[in-house]
């Protein structure tokens, strides 16, 4: 119930992006790309995103951009750069 103010600036970066994920999960597409989705989110917070986003994403491709690996660990493929 909190009213955000424009580019968020009242939300911490986490925040930020616990609602571009939410946005992304209330307007289903067919190609959902993630950067560090959860780079500024605690370890048990990440968790449950992820469960979240691999339900919700089922039926997309999802394009993950990340460093750590526990991030990737459920895709089906991976690419290294």
């Amino acid at each position: 119930m909190t009213e955000i103010t424009e580019n968020g600036e009242n939300l911490s970066v986490g925040e930020r992006q616990l609602v571009s994920i939410a946005r992304a999960v209330l307007k289903p597409t067919k190609i959902v790309l993630v950067d560090e989705a959860t780079a500024n989110i605690d370890m048990r917070t990440e968790s449950v995103i992820y469960k979240a986003m691999n339900e919700s994403f089922r039926n997309s491709t999802v394009i993950t951009v990340a460093h750590r690996l526990n991030t990737v660990i459920n895709s089906d493929r991976i690419l290294v750069l």
